[in-house]
């Protein structure tokens, strides 16, 4: 039976995203109270502490580091294990840390400076899932066939810092990892899509049958492939661990001080654990999984980009064509008069049907130049000029 809460899932939201944090920027007083918040929630399902030495924390130096830490340009993750004397162990994630007073650079927000950015998609509900899961597998009174490992990453807005140096310092043997699931940003399940991302089903050959298998229609899933992306999975995709990212899709608070938690779709949040959950424990019979590389065409294609949009893509819809998920003002998508919603379609001459097709498109424009770019609005083909 499974042993998430839907209550105690905002109360961990409403705790980290809270204005008396701060943001959460790395190495501050607002995340040090988060860690320590974390640290007892650990505490309270009995996990073992794998940080360094006796306890969760596992210390590594930050560029951002702040007052705070005790030890500026320090920062730290926080890992627990559940030890259920098996071979092999599984590692969830998410990352805790987030933009702070709007001073790192990474702010959507026109004028962020001065600015708490809570941050309860991104990323305290991966958090607060991350919490949930360890309490439902350290009490559902079953001995699964894995030990599991559980990290709350640090450094992860300025660079994956701290799932990079747990992967290159790890405190348990990674030859014996079977995956690593990462969870980041699961908080906006959208109430009438019901859509959710789950990325690196090419890192192993039983991904996709196995999501296929369990859907039972409840969550509209769309996979991908790439094992690489923006947020710590990479880390260990990079160490030849199968992984599997969940996302339920971006919005238009992403990196606003408007990420609050009254936004956060509890219930849809709830849904995405127990579909873990369901696939965690359909894979206990299962051997050892094989990784396998993938092509990570998002990741190449953004090395290229002379120019940006300023958009936040879909990535979780079916459309044929590049949704809009989210504008930025200010930027040449909002100045041309593109709108959250739209369907872009094509871009100068190159026609767009996918978020690939949508990157490759912008390597290929120069600063100053303008385009005209098609959108579908309500069934009809608009023809705007964005300026670069």
């Amino acid at each position: 039976m499974s042993q998430i809460d839907e209550i105690k899932i905002r109360q961990h939201i409403k705790v980290l995203a809270a204005d008396s944090l701060q943001g959460r920027g790395v190495g501050s007083e607002g995340e040090r109270m988060a860690a320590a918040y974390i640290e007892d929630q650990f505490k309270k399902i009995k996990l073992k502490p794998m940080g360094d030495g006796n306890g969760y924390r596992q210390s590594f130096p930050s560029k951002g580091g702040m007052h705070g830490w005790g030890n500026e340009g320090k920062a730290n993750n926080l890992i627990g294990f559940l030890d259920d004397h098996a071979a092999q162990t599984i590692i969830l994630g998410a990352h805790y840390d987030h933009l702070g007073m709007g001073e790192n650079g990474s702010s959507l927000d026109a004028n962020p400076q001065g600015k708490i950015h809570n941050g309860a998609d991104d990323n305290a509900s991966g958090v607060a899932g991350l919490i949930e899961l360890a309490r439902h597998f350290a009490k559902n009174k079953l001995n699964e066939k894995y030990n599991f490992l559980f990290i709350a990453f640090s450094g992860e807005e300025l660079g994956l810092l701290g799932s990079k140096y747990f992967t290159e310092h790890p405190t348990i043997d990674l030859s014996k990892v079977d995956y690593m699931i990462n969870l980041d940003m699961i908080g906006r399940l959208d109430p009438v899509t019901r859509a959710l991302a789950v990325s690196g089903t090419g890192t192993s050959a039983v991904w996709e049958n196995e999501i296929k298998k369990l859907s039972n229609g409840d969550l509209k899933i769309k996979t991908d492939s790439a094992g690489m992306g923006p947020s710590d999975h990479t880390s260990f995709y990079l160490k030849n661990i199968p992984v599997l990212h969940f996302f339920t899709g971006s919005h238009t608070d992403y990196h606003k001080p408007s990420d609050d938690w009254q936004k956060i779709n509890f219930m849809g949040e709830k849904a995405v654990l127990e579909f873990i959950i369901m696939l965690v424990e359909d894979l206990e019979a299962s051997p050892k999984l094989t990784f396998l590389p993938t092509k990570n065409k998002s990741m190449g294609s953004a090395r290229s980009f002379k120019v940006t949009m300023g958009i936040m893509p879909s990535y979780t819809s079916n459309e044929e064509g590049l949704k809009v998920d989210g504008v930025t003002d200010g930027r040449p998508a909002q100045k041309a008069g593109i709108l959250t919603g739209d369907l872009i379609v094509q871009i100068g001459e190159l026609p767009i049907k996918d978020i690939q097709a949508y990157m490759s498109a912008l390597g290929k424009f120069e600063k100053g130049q303008t385009v005209p770019v098609k959108v579908r609005r309500n069934n009809e083909v608009v023809t705007v000029s964005v300026t670069f």
